[in-house]
C-alpha cells in the first residue's frame, strides 16, 4: 500500500508541477509540451528526482494510449469543410513528402553518423514526419489566427502521416535484421493495408459513435467516456487487424465531431481536459525515460541532424509537394518551417530498441535530442514565423463566448455574450433599441450583466462600458453585432475591417458595377463574371479567407467562405490618397 501511494504521490506532483509551469511557459514563450519533457527530464535518474526508469513497454503503452486520445481530440474539432482547401496538399505531404523527408535526411544521416546506410535510413524514417500531439498543441494556443489552407493543411498532415512513418520504420528494421525477406510488393501492400483498414474503421466506428451520442440520454459526464472508450476500441481493433489505428481514431473523431448534436459541446468541453491530460502523461513518461548525458555525448552531430532537417530536408519535399498545387511561397516557407517533432519520433525510436536493433540507443537519444530542438526553435517561433511569413488572418469580430442551447432533438438556440466597448455604438443606448438598429427582430437581448450581477431591464436603461450583454441570435449575425459593442470613435476601423478592407462586397454582384463604381481596370470578359468568379480566376486555386488580389490600386480580400467553400463576401481596400 505504501508503494502504490508513493506512485500515486509522484504521479500527482509531476502533473502538479507540470500545470503551474504553464504559466512560465506563457510568459517565456517555450511550448507547454518542451515543459512536460524538461520535468520529466528533472525527476529522472540524472535529475534531482533521481527516479530510475527505463521501461520501455510502459512507455510505449503510455504513448499509444495518449496518442489515440490525442488524434480523437484532433479529430472531433477538425471541420469537414477544411478538406475541401486542404486534403490533396496535405495527403501529399502526409505520403510522398515523408518519404522525400527520409530520403533526403537518410542521406545525410548515414554520411553524418558513419554509420551503414540502413541505419541511417532507419533514423531518417523515425524523424521524417510530424506530430500530431505537437501541432495541434502549439498551433491552437500561439495566439494567432492562421488562414485555413495553412493551417488545416498542417494538422491534417499531422493526423495522417503516421501510417507512412510506421511503415518505414518497419520496412527499415526488417531490412536491418533480415535483409531480403520481403521485396517492395509486400511493403505496398502494408502500406494500402493500413490505409484503407484505418479509413475504413474509423468510418464505420465514427458513424456508430455519433449515432449513440445522438441518440442516447446520458449524464453530461459519460457523453466523453463514451466516446473516448469507443475511440480506444476503434484504435485497438484496427491496430489487430493490421490496419492504422491512429488514422481511424482520428477519422472516427472526425465523423464524431462533424455529426452535432445536443452532446457535442459536453464531450468538446471534458475532451479538452483529457488531451491536455494525455499531453502531460506522455512527455512526464517520455522525459523520464532519456538519460540527460547521452543526450550531451551526441549533441553536435543531433543539433547538426536538427538543422539540417528543419533547413534543407521538410523545405525541399513541402517544396516538391506544394509548388504543383499553386501554394502562395510564403505559405510553403510556414509549413516548411511548422514541421514540428513531438512525441511520435521518440515512440517510433522505441521500436528497434524493443526489436534489438543494432545502435539503436544511438537513435533513441538522437531522436529525443532533434525532438527537443524542435520544440525549443520551431515550436516558440509558431507566432512569429506567422507573422513573418504573413499568413495570419486577424481575429474575427465575433463573440467573446457562446454558448449553443439545444432546445429540440435538431434545433438549438445560439447564445452570444458582448462586452460593451468605451464610445462604441452601444454605449448609452438601450439594448432592445440597439438590437432593433443591428441587427432586426431575429435577435433578443437576454441578459445584461454590470460588475456581475444581472441588470434588471426597463425602459430607462441604458448600456454602460464594461457591461457584459447576453444576445440570443443568429450565427450569421455574430459579426455584425460585434462591430456594435467594438470600443472606438464613430469612423475608426477594426484591426478586423482594416485588414479586409473598409467595405464589403457580395461575391455574387457584378464585376462590371463594381469597375464602374471604383474606375477598376477589368482584362477582356472579366466584366461579365460575378466577382467570386473573377476572384478565383486571378487567384488560381481554392480561395480561403485572407487570400489576396489587386485590380490596379484596389486590393479585393476574401472575407468569408460559405460551408460549400464558395467565396460569399469580398473585402474592398482602397487606395490611400496622396497628402
Amino acid at each position: 500500500m505504501t508503494t502504490i501511494n508513493g506512485l500515486l504521490l509522484l504521479a500527482g506532483l509531476l502533473l502538479f508541477i507540470s500545470v503551474l509551469a504553464s504559466t512560465l511557459s506563457a510568459r517565456l514563450g517555450l511550448p507547454l509540451l518542451l515543459l512536460f519533457l524538461v520535468v520529466g527530464m528533472l525527476a529522472g535518474e540524472e535529475g534531482p528526482g533521481g527516479i530510475v526508469f527505463d521501461d520501455f513497454s510502459t512507455t510505449m503503452l503510455v504513448a499509444q494510449l495518449a496518442l489515440a486520445v490525442i488524434l480523437l481530440d484532433g479529430g472531433l474539432r477538425t471541420k469537414a469543410s477544411t478538406f475541401r482547401v486542404a486534403f490533396k496538399p496535405a495527403a501529399s505531404l502526409a505520403t510522398f513528402g515523408v518519404v522525400l523527408t527520409a530520403l533526403i535526411t537518410g542521406l545525410f544521416a548515414t554520411w553524418l553518423f558513419d554509420v551503414d546506410w540502413r541505419i541511417g535510413m532507419l533514423l531518417a524514417a523515425i524523424v521524417g514526419s510530424t506530430d500530431a500531439a505537437a501541432v495541434y498543441s502549439l498551433l491552437r494556443n500561439s495566439g494567432v489566427r492562421l488562414n485555413d489552407r495553412v493551417k488545416s493543411t498542417l494538422e491534417i498532415e499531422s493526423g495522417a502521416n503516421d501510417p507512412m512513418a510506421i511503415l518505414m520504420v518497419t520496412m527499415m528494421v526488417q531490412m536491418t535484421l533480415h535483409p531480403g525477406e520481403m521485396d517492395g510488393w509486400a511493403y505496398g501492400v502494408m502500406l494500402l493495408q493500413q490505409l484503407a483498414f484505418g479509413l475504413l474503421a474509423g468510418l464505420a466506428g465514427g458513424w456508430v459513435l455519433a449515432r449513440m451520442l445522438a441518440r442516447l440520454r446520458l449524464a453530461e459526464g459519460l457523453y466523453a467516456l463514451l466516446i473516448v472508450s469507443g475511440g480506444l476500441m476503434v484504435f485497438a481493433a484496427t491496430n489487430a487487424v493490421g490496419g492504422s489505428g491512429f488514422l481511424a481514431v482520428y477519422v472516427a473523431g472526425l465523423v464524431v465531431g462533424n455529426r452535432r448534436c445536443h452532446a457535442t459541446e459536453h464531450v468538446l468541453r471534458v475532451m479538452d481536459g483529457l488531451a491536455w491530460l494525455s499531453q502531460a502523461g506522455m512527455f512526464l513518461t517520455l522525459g523520464l525515460l532519456v538519460t540527460p548525458s547521452q543526450l550531451v555525448e551526441y549533441a553536435p552531430l543531433s543539433l547538426s541532424m536538427a538543422v539540417f532537417l528543419m533547413l534543407v530536408a521538410r523545405p525541399i519535399a513541402v517544396l516538391v509537394c506544394l509548388w504543383p498545387l499553386r501554394f502562395a511561397p510564403n505559405e510553403i516557407a510556414y509549413i516548411s518551417w511548422v514541421g514540428l517533432r513531438g512525441a511520435v519520433p521518440i515512440v517510433l525510436a522505441i521500436f528497434p530498441l524493443m526489436m534489438g536493433v543494432p545502435q539503436s540507443l544511438l537513435l533513441f537519444d538522437v531522436a529525443f535530442a532533434v525532438v527537443l530542438v524542435s520544440l525549443l526553435v520551431q515550436g516558440a517561433t509558431v507566432p512569429v514565423a506567422a507573422k513573418l511569413f504573413r499568413v495570419v488572418v486577424p481575429p474575427r469580430d465575433e463573440p467573446v463566448d457562446r454558448l449553443e442551447v439545444w432546445v429540440g432533438t435538431n434545433a438549438t438556440l445560439d447564445l452570444m455574450e458582448y462586452k460593451v466597448g468605451e464610445r462604441s455604438r452601444a454605449d448609452g443606448v438601450h439594448p432592445d433599441t440597439l438590437v432593433a438598429q443591428e441587427a432586426g427582430p431575429s435577435v433578443r437581448c437576454a441578459a445584461v450583466l454590470r460588475r456581475g450581477r444581472v441588470v434588471p431591464l426597463n425602459r430607462a436603461s441604458r448600456l454602460k462600458a464594461g457591461d457584459s450583454v447576453w444576445l440570443i441570435a443568429p450565427d450569421e449575425l455574430a459579426e455584425r453585432l460585434s462591430a456594435a459593442f467594438a470600443a472606438g470613435r464613430e469612423g475608426e476601423l477594426t484591426l478586423n475591417a482594416g485588414f479586409f478592407g473598409e467595405f464589403t462586397v457580395a461575391a455574387d454582384c457584378a464585376s462590371g458595377d463594381l469597375a464602374s463604381a471604383y474606375g477598376l481596370v477589368l482584362e477582356p470578359g472579366e466584366s461579365t463574371l460575378p466577382l467570386g468568379q473573377l476572384f478565383i480566376r486571378r487567384l488560381g486555386r481554392a480561395a480561403v479567407e485572407g487570400d489576396r488580389v489587386r485590380i490596379g490600386a484596389f486590393e479585393l480580400t476574401v472575407r468569408h467562405v460559405d460551408s460549400r467553400g464558395l467565396i460569399d463576401k469580398i473585402g474592398l481596400k482602397c487606395p490611400r490618397p496622396h497628402l
